[in-house]
């Protein structure tokens, strides 16, 4: 039995070589490889020994020859296959250990261009495809993790072990090639590459899914460069709905530039607050929703002070996440057994726009991040009665709230904090009617956001309830009958020419 061995990771391999030594295994090896197992003692073949061709070209062109892919490839139960060999004098590889130049390791290290070039690995996937394929007769071990469960595997000829190391031959190289793919593609600047190669490495397995009966487990893009690291300095492990949560609430508070604080249940806004303080903040968005609150995740934008963390202390909340927490704080909410405090220290990288994508029939849908928020330029000032500063920047405060909401949506907002949120209706009309409700008394002189245009029939309740200065996109056929009923009851109407569609 022959084993060819030529690892860029050489944790291990002596010790596993040896090993297949003492069992019998003939060992072939390049390089470095070669080197070190030589310089173990290990009796090993060098492959130039093997193929009577040389390394050439600085290393690119070691495995590349007959003698190592027809020994790899050729089936033991195909008579022609056996006799081929013969006449040509290869002879067969049982097992292939083989790991990768670190192009993903070079990518995170920012290298260079010529550097990424040169850590392409060529001989490598050619010779773990080949093994893989052949799995039935070869052992493909790409894994140094594996190396004590192979040798307990070699001697009892199991099929399923063969293939599940084919199957982790396979997913090891797709992984490596959409590194490289995505790199390319980026070098590109390609909008929308004709392929979108992107891998995902399993971290951990949660607890479950949205429900109890779903399993789940959380998979990282773990070759980003913009990865946003984050520490869970108190509580157990963070469910399934925990990190969508809390995604949701991180996505809605990187949307405001004063102390900001996002309140969010089952990813729907319950309460959204600015303010001079972070206290403040978060004192308006508990008083937005302080039933739904209950069991919710917090976003927080600056560092949570001990007067934050004494509120946040007096509800059951699932989540605290924030840039950091100072001491105090953090003595005083880790007294909270349940409670998962969450530091992302990189809290700038989250405004970083991207792409979203969505799971649909037959695929994904792609698109670029809703990062435009309020563009004051593009502004329409279309009643006859205009804002005040003070109302400009009240209806700008509750349209950036309308960005994070799911629609059709519209909010009520006083003062740099929502009164109430009106969300996931099939009817706009609908969502006045349950936003109105819920401001009750507290809606005199507060402001609308609507996140799509409007008919007249939701500028009447507005009208009713006591709201008289709006903003909301336009672009209906029937803006001028609502624009007419502005100026006829002195409402201050804005039109921001862009829409926050959120489904």
């Amino acid at each position: 039995m022959r084993a060819l061995i030529s690892v860029y990771d050489k944790e291990g391999i002596v010790e596993f070589a040896k090993e297949l030594v003492n069992r019998g295994w003939e060992i072939i090896s390049t390089g470095g490889t070669y080197n070190k197992l030589k310089d173990a003692g290990i009796d090993v073949i060098s492959v130039d020994k093997l193929t009577g061709f040389p390394e050439i070209l600085d290393g690119r062109v070691k495995t590349l020859n007959p003698k190592i892919h027809a020994g790899i490839l050729a089936r033991r139960d195909l008579k022609d296959h056996m006799e081929t060999l013969k006449e040509e004098e290869i002879e067969t590889i049982d097992m292939v250990v083989n790991n990768l130049y670190p192009f993903e390791e070079k990518l995170l290290e920012n290298a260079d261009h010529e550097t990424m070039i040169e850590n392409i690995d060529i001989g490598g996937p050619s010779m773990i495809r080949a093994a893989a394929k052949n799995y039935k007769d070869v052992y493909i071990v790409t894994d140094p993790a594996d190396y004590k469960l192979v040798l307990e595997y070699i001697d009892k000829k199991d099929p399923k072990f063969n293939e599940y190391l084919a199957c982790k031959a396979f997913s090891y190289t797709a992984h490596y090639d959409a590194v490289i793919s995505d790199y390319f593609s980026k070098r590109q600047g390609e909008k929308f590459p004709r392929y979108i190669n992107k891998s995902y490495k399993l971290v951990e397995e949660l607890r479950y899914g949205e429900n109890p009966h779903q399993s789940a487990a959380f998979y990282e893009d773990s070759y980003t460069l913009d990865k946003i690291e984050y520490k869970v300095l108190h509580g157990k492990q963070v469910s399934y709905n925990n990190l969508n949560d809390m995604y949701s609430a991180l996505n809605a508070v990187i949307n405001f530039e004063k102390p900001a604080a996002v309140a969010i249940k089952h990813t729907n806004p319950c309460g959204i607050g600015t303010g001079d303080s972070l206290e403040e903040a978060f004192v308006k968005a508990y008083e937005c929703d302080d039933e739904s609150i209950f069991g919710g995740i917090i976003a927080l934008n600056r560092e949570v002070d001990v007067k934050t963390a004494e509120h946040l202390s007096k509800i059951f909340l699932e989540i605290v996440a924030a840039p950091s927490f100072s001491k105090e704080a953090y003595d005083l909410l880790a007294q909270k057994k349940n409670i998962r405090l969450i530091e992302i220290p990189d809290f700038e990288k989250l405004y970083d726009p991207g792409f979203r994508f969505k799971q649909v029939l037959n695929g994904i849908i792609i698109q670029n991040s809703d990062d435009v928020i309020w563009d004051q330029d593009k502004l329409d000032f279309v009643s006859n009665r205009k804002p005040s500063e003070t109302e400009l920047e009240e209806l700008k405060f509750a349209f950036t709230c309308c960005k994070t909401t799911f629609s059709n949506s519209v909010v009520i907002a006083k003062n740099g904090g929502t009164l109430a949120l009106g969300q996931g209706e099939t009817k706009r009309s609908w969502a006045v009617e349950e936003a109105i409700e819920r401001a009750g008394e507290k809606i005199k002189g507060a402001v609308l956001a609507s996140d799509g245009f409007f008919f007249r029939d939701t500028i009447e309740l507005l009208h009713k309830a006591g709201i008289n200065v709006i903003v909301q996109p336009g672009g209906s056929v029937k803006d001028q009958e609502v624009i007419d009923y502005a100026n006829e009851n002195n409402i201050c109407l804005v039109f921001t020419n862009m829409r926050h569609f959120r489904h």
